[in-house]
């Protein structure tokens, strides 16, 4: 058994003798902070014996005691090997060991005794101990989650790569403050990822102890009793949920499904077999009054039951908007919204209930009736969600609190309609609603992705879904600053900080885009066509900040560029799609200076009275190198870049709308293309060009003409003197 040093032995107990409130990751005054390893999430209590030190041995576990410790140990000893480390399940020869101890056994309550530790209640589900030296590593936990997330935390005090990598001596005292920490997979809206990318979804999310994955359907998922609702290659089939649940399963992480029952249904409704069941004529939401709505529901969730063994379902019935305007129209106009929103909520909840389930709803409809919320069933959990706000969150759980109805918090990584998400704008949402969610007694954090637009792609939310794991595990407030300083290495096995700064750079972009009233890096204005009338307004406002917006995209794409030049860098194709977002970006202060330069040049050449217009100033416009050729180029080069990212995580089904979108532009532009070079073709000819407007260029971007000059006034004669002297 591996001893610790005696001054980590030291260091630790007056480490654990303190707790900060208000950030998870302790330091003393025997442990300057900057001695403390960067761990994400923050353990609860840790204590540094000092510098880290450099590591060249094996890493080789212990006598290993049962089937789950195996399993661990197992996917720590792939993890490391994948990482450059050398690490074996059981070495024959001189190693660096690991010990794996169960809280209850003798070993461990001896060294627990000898190193003056305490395994506290709160730690038996989740928690662990962990002590490193150098001569080993000792691990105490009181369940199978708890000696997996120990050695996730053991694989981040590992850092560098190499001949580079070091190992940090430290004691850690860890357990979650979040019983339930997840994300929530949008898979309805248009991406489907495979069933290998869900796997690595898994994996990753795992390794930063999120233990709850939820998938979001719609329409997306196979049922035998309604075959037709699934579209072909667009939908997860029973045997890819059987095989995702047991792979889940290895990495402690629990499978929460998410079928809609109420609103969010048109993909069903817009069947004709279905479409009676729809409160409008093919619309979004389930009429309550008709009987066929409930038969759905529990026909779905029959086969729902049998393919996800966990505790929990998820009802969705979030955003009914359509309620009241069709079917149920007179009830409605009788009873009220919400009487008759909360008892078919009921109902759902009283059709599908179960021995040992529990279910999940969406918070925003029944929070508006406070005082009717006591007619649901108390064991329903309320998941409140607001995606924009970093404060002030109490009026969305209070109304579920106060009937003693438990609640969970859903933040959002804000990616949805963008090139890229907003993370000026998500990290202060997790951090403040997992803040006061703790406060109010929430159990569960379910950070959100959504794609609706269509195009998002779920490489680019890992750094506000890592940021989310951190805020549901570690008690409080979460520091945003300690999370941005250590994404880039935890993640990525970046050393350099490059990564670090070029997300600082995006985030950058984000705020001077959204300072010009245009909005943030939004799909719509990657697509806005500049010559067109929204397009002119969008040209206007931003104009001011193009050049700054283009100069932090460009910055974010060269420290991604220089970063790849790390040999043990990881999670290669999160940084190809960072990459496309801050091209994205750039495309979009690109695409509005070249269009300005466009009318400018333009409005030059065919300026009243100029005779001495050339070839080349043409040429400059469309030609080798033409301004119209980049906006070709421009959306080529990104609809090639997202394509690839696409394919790296989703499934073909989709991809064609996005792509025809690139498509949709890029012939705009050849079409222009082609205009000015039949003028040009003209011009040589008959030294004639056709009007900017002729050629698609808005009048209310061309420069006003010059004021004609005022007419000169005649002459005014002098007066005679009336004086006495003759003028002079």
């Amino acid at each position: 058994m591996p001893r610790p040093l005696a001054l980590v032995a030291f260091v630790c107990s007056a480490a654990l003798s303190l707790v900060a409130p208000t950030h998870a990751q302790q330091a003393t005054a025997t442990t300057p902070p900057d001695l403390l390893p960067r761990l994400l999430p923050a353990p609860r209590e840790v204590a540094s014996a000092g510098m880290p030190q450099r590591f060249q041995s094996t890493i080789g576990f212990e006598a290993l005691r049962g089937e789950a410790d195996r399993s661990a140990a197992r996917e720590f000893v792939e993890v490391m090997r994948e990482r450059g480390v050398r690490a074996e399940l059981a070495p024959s020869g001189r190693h660096w060991p690991v010990e794996i101890l169960r809280r209850d056994t003798r070993e461990a309550q001896t060294y627990l005794t000898r190193q003056r530790l305490v395994f506290d209640p709160a730690m038996e589900a989740e928690g662990y101990i962990l002590v490193t030296t150098a001569e080993g590593a000792t691990l105490i936990a009181d369940s199978d989650a708890g000696v997996f997330y120990g050695l996730q935390t053991l694989k981040q005090l590992f850092a560098g790569a190499g001949e580079g990598l070091r190992l940090h001596f430290v004691t850690v005292r860890d357990w979650p403050a979040m019983r339930w920490r997840g994300v929530h997979d949008d898979l309805s809206r248009g991406p489907v990822p495979t069933l290998e990318y869900q796997k690595r979804q898994i994996r990753l999310l795992a390794a930063y102890k999120v233990n709850v994955f939820s998938p979001y359907f719609e329409h997306t998922l196979q049922f035998a009793s309604h075959p037709l609702i699934a579209p072909p290659g667009g939908g997860m089939s029973r045997s890819e949920v059987k095989e995702l649940v047991a792979y889940a399963k290895r990495f402690h992480m629990l499978i929460i499904p998410e079928q809609q029952t109420f609103g969010h249904l048109h993909h069903a409704l817009k069947q004709e077999l279905y479409a009676p069941l729809a409160e409008t004529p093919h619309g979004h939401v389930l009429a309550p009054d008709h009987p066929g709505s409930l038969t759905l529901t529990r026909e779905l969730f029959a086969e729902i039951d049998s393919l996800f063994p966990g505790p929990f379902l998820h009802l969705g019935a979030d955003e009914t908007f359509e309620l009241g305007k069709g079917q149920t129209k007179a009830r409605v106009e009788r009873d009220g919204i919400g009487p008759v929103y909360l008892r078919y909520l009921a109902d759902i909840e009283a059709a599908l209930r179960r021995p040992g389930r529990r279910f999940l709803f969406w918070g925003d409809i029944a929070m508006n009736h406070p005082a009717l919320v006591t007619s649901l069933p108390q064991d329903l959990i309320a998941v409140a969600w607001s995606y924009e706000r970093a404060a002030g969150f109490e009026r969305f759980l209070k109304p579920y609190t106060d009937a003693g109805m438990e609640t969970w918090v859903a933040p959002g990584v804000n990616n949805w309609n963008r090139v890229w998400p907003n993370y000026a704008m998500t990290l202060p949402n997790i951090q403040g609603f997992a803040r006061e969610g703790q406060a109010a007694g929430s159990t569960g954090l379910l950070n959100t992705t959504w794609d609706d637009n269509g195009d998002a792609l779920f490489e680019q939310t890992w750094y506000g879904l890592l940021f989310g794991a951190a805020a549901g595990w570690q008690p409080g407030e979460s520091s945003i600053p300690a999370f941005q300083r250590s994404f880039g290495l935890l993640f990525h096995g970046d050393t350099t900080g490059l990564i670090d700064a070029a997300h600082r750079h995006l985030t950058e972009a984000q705020r001077l885009l959204q300072s010009t009233r245009a909005g943030d890096a939004s799909s719509y204005l990657f697509f806005v066509d500049p010559f067109s009338s929204e397009g002119v307004v969008d040209l206007q406002r931003l104009r001011p900040q193009l050049t700054a917006i283009r100069v932090q995209a460009e910055s974010a794409v060269v420290k991604i560029m220089q970063a790849r030049h790390q040999r043990h860098l990881r999670e290669l194709s999160t940084l190809d799609a960072m990459e496309l977002g801050a091209r994205r970006i750039d495309w979009i202060g690109a695409k509005f200076q070249t269009a300005d330069e466009i009318v400018t040049a333009y409005a030059k050449a065919t300026e009243p009275g100029r005779t001495n217009v050339s070839w080349v100033d043409l040429a400059e416009l469309s030609g080798i190198n033409g301004r119209l050729q980049d906006m070709r180029d421009g959306y080529v080069l990104t609809r090639e870049l997202f394509e690839r990212s696409w394919r790296a995580e989703n499934r073909p089904y989709w991809l064609q709308n996005n792509l025809a979108r690139y498509d949709a532009e890029i012939l705009t532009w050849v079409q222009r293309i082609n205009a000015m070079d039949q003028a040009r073709r003209r011009f040589s000819r008959d030294r004639v060009l056709p009007t900017p407007e002729e050629l698609g260029i808005p009048r209310a971007l061309l420069p006003a003409p010059p004021a004609p000059p005022e007419p000169q006034k005649p002459a005014v004669p002098a007066r005679p003197s009336t004086g006495s002297r003759p003028p002079a």
